[in-house]
Order: structure tokens, then C-alpha cells, then sequence
């Protein structure tokens, strides 16, 4: 058994009632921009502050996959109303032909089957992502550069005044929103400077900041019309993750897990105890420079999780015990040691 083997124990959490900021950096690894661009929107609306006819604030979040753009929309609902699912997503990736963006509004009255078509944004729904500990609705257009160009067209007067005309003439009002769009535009040519200045795994340093902005809103304006990036607050460029922020969200992911473990298991809850071989052994499947940490909750999932639930179900960790985790001889897969058995994954 290696020495080097150390308990998850789930830090302890401050208030929430702390700092937002501070609240995000626990959850958010490597975007510190993103965090102090985002938080003084929040504070002006919670001030009562923030401009009346337009939504409180706009976003565009560039860079390549597995930085974290997602995670910061989920991240901050979590952090304004207590869990990552008080956002209004839509993917954009379902509204790729001029058609398809009318199901968001819903067919107008006469025409073929309005009774039957639901609108996918009313107010209902954007006011049901809000929540008693925050007013803010939280909306998300994922991957927007995948949709008809009729979706911005469409976007011009929520950006601008707050307001989307539904098919039954009703109004959502947006006032009471962030709105963030996230996209990959650029992020291939981000990812090949990445790669020719320094390498992945030479961490020497990362490309100039100010250079992949420059690529990241190249190609916005090449992609969008100058009136709909003029309604843009924050345009955001996610850089690149190095190895120390891949280590600092498996952490957090870990630790997670250690709660969800104690959440479900109660009083049968065990504690887990990673070796350094066995975070390598995830880091190096679950991270990359091409997909970022994107492929990390797969791993886990496969690798960690599904192999802890036959652990439970044979019963072969009790109450209280650490269970250890270490990679087999080959580093094939990942063995579990509990009391003095050892459980080895088919």
C-alpha cells in the first residue's frame, strides 16, 4: 500500500450569504476575468441600480471547449438561487434552419396547429428560474454561432429592450435578466496558437492574452452583424486550462462526490482516499488540450463511480471506513481497497 494516499474531505463551506465573487471562485477554476466581469452586473441589479428597459446585463463567452463557459452560467445559479438547473437554456444547436427558430416564439393565431405549439420561451418559464433568495433570471443561448441567422435577428429586440413578441402577441419581459450566450467561434485557431507557441505539456506559459481576444473577436464580427455585437455588455475570452487548474477541478469534483456520498449513504457514508497514481491516472483520460476538462465527469463516472456502486452494493465498505483507490498493476483501472479486501472492476 503506497503512503501517499490522502482522505477527500469536503472543505467547509463559508456562508452563502459571502461575497458572490468569492462564492463563484470556489466553483469556477482558471477564469478570474469572467468572474470580476460578470459580478458588478449582479450587484447593480441586487442595488436597484441597474438600467430600467434592457436586460442587466449581456454576455458573449468565447474559447475553446472544456474552459469553463457553461460551468460559469450554472456556477452563478447555483450561487444566486441554490442549484445549477435556475437557468433557462436554450441550445442552439435545434435551431440551425430559419423554420425551426418559431418554435422559441410559438406559431401566431390562424396558422396550422397554434393551439398545439408552446412557445419554449414565455414569461412563465423565465419567471420559474428565478427564485426567493434572487429576483435574477438566468438565460442561456448555448453554442449561438450553430443557429439560423434568423435566431439573432430575433435576439436584436430582447438585447436592446428587453422585450420578445411571442406568435400569440404576449410579450416576455427580459428586464429582470442576465442573458449569456456562449460559442466556440475562434476557439480552433486559439487552440493552434496554444499549441505552436508553448505545447500542452511544456505549461512554459500561456499565449498573450490580448492575442487570443483578438482571434475570439475576429471572428464574432466575421460570424455576427455589427448592430447585434453593439448590443453585447462583455465580450469573454475563456483561455486555455493548464495542468494546475485541471488538478484544482478535479478537486472540486471529488469533493462533490465525498457529499453526494454523504448525502445519499447518510449514516452508511464512507470516505474516499485517492493515491497521486490515482489522480494522474484520471487527469490523463479526462483532460486534454483539445476538449479541456470536458471529458472529466465521464471518466469519473466510468472509472470511479460506477465501480463504487457495486463497492455499496456488496457491502464491502462500512460506516465510516476510508476507502482506498489506486490503479492496478497495468494502470488499466482503477482497484478499490476497503478493509482488508481488495474490489477490482470487471
Amino acid at each position: 500500500m503506497r503512503a501517499n494516499v490522502v482522505p477527500i474531505r469536503p472543505k467547509p463551506c463559508p456562508p452563502e450569504e459571502g461575497d458572490l465573487a468569492g462564492r463563484l471562485r470556489r466553483r469556477i477554476v482558471g477564469q478570474e476575468e469572467a468572474i470580476r466581469a460578470i459580478v458588478p452586473y449582479v450587484e447593480l441589479y441586487e442595488a436597484g441600480l441597474a438600467p430600467a428597459g434592457r436586460p442587466v446585463g449581456v454576455f458573449l463567452l468565447l474559447g475553446p471547449t472544456g474552459t469553463g463557459k457553461t460551468r460559469t452560467v450554472e456556477a452563478l445559479a447555483d450561487a444566486l438561487h441554490g442549484s445549477e438547473r435556475n437557468v433557462l437554456r436554450i441550445d442552439c444547436g435545434e435551431f440551425q434552419l430559419d423554420h425551426e427558430v418559431a418554435k422559441l416564439i410559438g406559431a401566431p393565431p390562424g396558422y396550422l396547429g397554434h393551439r398545439e405549439t408552446h412557445p419554449l420561451i414565455s414569461q412563465t418559464k423565465l419567471n420559474a428560474v428565478a427564485s426567493e433568495r434572487s429576483r435574477l433570471s438566468i438565460v442561456l443561448f448555448d453554442e449561438i454561432e450553430k443557429a439560423a441567422g434568423s435566431l439573432a435577428r430575433l435576439l436584436l429586440g430582447v438585447l436592446d429592450k428587453a422585450t420578445l413578441k411571442l406568435g400569440d402577441n404576449t410579450t416576455v419581459q427580459f428586464d429582470h435578466s442576465l442573458i449569456f450566450l456562449t460559442s466556440n467561434l475562434g476557439a480552433r485557431e486559439m487552440a493552434k496558437q496554444t499549441t505552436e507557441r508553448f505545447g500542452f505539456a511544456g505549461a512554459a506559459g500561456q499565449p498573450p492574452a490580448a492575442r487570443l481576444e483578438r482571434v475570439a473577436l475576429r471572428a464574432v464580427k466575421k460570424r455576427f452583424s455589427p448592430e447585434f455585437v453593439n448590443r453585447i455588455d462583455r465580450i469573454l475570452t475563456y483561455h486555455p486550462l493548464g495542468p494546475d487548474a485541471f488538478e484544482a477541478i478535479l478537486d472540486l469534483q471529488l469533493e462533490a462526490l465525498q457529499q453526494h456520498i454523504a448525502g445519499r449513504l447518510g449514516e452508511n457514508a464512507f470516505r474516499l482516499a485517492l493515491s497521486a497514481e490515482a489522480r494522474r491516472f484520471l487527469l490523463e483520460r479526462g483532460t486534454s488540450a483539445e476538449y479541456g476538462a470536458r471529458e472529466l465527469k465521464r471518466v469519473l463516472h466510468r472509472h470511479l463511480i460506477q465501480p463504487l456502486a457495486r463497492l455499496v452494493l456488496d457491502r464491502l465498505a462500512g460506516p465510516g471506513e476510508v476507502v482506498r483507490v489506486e490503479p492496478d498493476e497495468r494502470g488499466e483501472r482503477l482497484c478499490f481497497r476497503a478493509g482488508t479486501g481488495v474490489h477490482m472492476p470487471s
